[in-house]
C-alpha cells in the first residue's frame, strides 16, 4: 500500500506533468488554481446537518438510478470528482479504493463516486482504476449545485483542456462546463450530512486519514 499522503502524491504528479509539458502549456491551469485557492470554499456551501438531496443519477451503462437508491439504506461516503480526464481525480479514486473502501465495507458504509461526465466517462473511470465501488454520472452537476460547491473552469483553462483532447462540454452529460469542487461528504442513513470536506483547488484531495477520522461522527 502507498504510504504517501495524497498531498505528497499530488505534488509529485504536478511536478511530473510540469517537467513533461511544453513551456507555457499549463499556465492557464496554474493561474486558475491560484484563483481557486484565493477564493476558498464558497460561502454558501452546505454544512453538517443539511439534508442531502436524492439526486437522479446514471450508472456506467446509462441506466437511471439515484443517490438514495445506491446508498441502499446505509451511511455513505460520497466523493465528487471532475471526470475520467482528471489526473488528480484518478489519483484520489485509486487511493480511496485501496485505503478507504476496505474499512467502509467492514462498517457497512457505502462508498460512492459522482461526476457530471457522461456514462461512458464513468465506465472509463471505473475501468482504468479497477474500482469496485459504484461510480456514477450526475447529469447537470446537481449535487454540487444544490449543496453549493459547483464551479466552472476559466475560459483559458477550458481552452487548454480542449487542446489536450478534453472538451469538458462534450464530456459532460448535459453539455455544460459545470464541475464540482472535489469534495468528500459523509452522509448518515437518514441522508443528513454529518461531515464535509471541500477542496476548491482541484489539485488537492481529502486525505484518507481525515475521512476515516470523520467516521466517528456517525457514532
Amino acid at each position: 500500500m502507498n504510504t504517501q499522503t495524497l498531498g505528497a502524491r499530488s505534488a509529485a504528479l504536478t511536478a511530473s506533468m510540469t517537467s513533461q509539458a511544453p513551456e507555457g502549456l499549463l499556465s492557464a491551469f496554474e493561474v486558475e488554481q491560484a484563483q481557486l485557492r484565493a477564493a476558498g470554499v464558497p460561502a454558501g456551501a452546505a454544512k453538517p446537518g443539511t439534508k442531502v438531496p436524492d439526486v437522479a443519477l446514471l450508472d456506467a451503462d446509462g441506466e437511471a438510478t439515484s443517490l438514495y437508491e445506491v446508498a441502499d439504506g446505509r451511511p455513505a461516503v460520497v466523493v465528487t470528482f471532475r471526470g475520467a480526464w482528471g489526473p488528480y481525480c484518478n489519483m484520489a479514486l485509486n487511493a480511496y479504493e485501496a485505503e478507504l473502501l476496505p474499512v467502509l465495507a467492514e462498517r457497512g458504509i457505502a462508498l460512492i463516486g459522482l461526476s457530471p461526465q457522461k456514462p461512458e466517462g464513468t465506465a472509463a473511470t471505473r475501468d482504468k482504476n479497477s474500482l469496485t465501488f459504484p461510480v456514477l454520472s450526475d447529469p447537470g452537476n446537481k449535487l454540487a449545485t444544490e449543496l453549493g460547491f459547483a464551479t466552472t473552469p476559466t475560459a483559458d483553462a477550458l481552452a487548454t483542456l480542449a487542446r489536450l483532447g478534453n472538451d469538458v462540454a462534450k464530456l459532460n452529460s448535459d453539455g455544460t462546463t459545470g464541475l464540482p469542487m472535489p469534495s468528500v461528504l459523509l452522509v448518515d442513513r437518514d441522508h443528513v450530512l454529518r461531515w464535509i470536506d471541500i477542496q476548491p483547488d482541484y489539485t488537492a484531495r481529502t486525505e484518507t486519514t481525515d475521512i476515516l477520522a470523520a467516521l466517528d461522527t456517525l457514532d
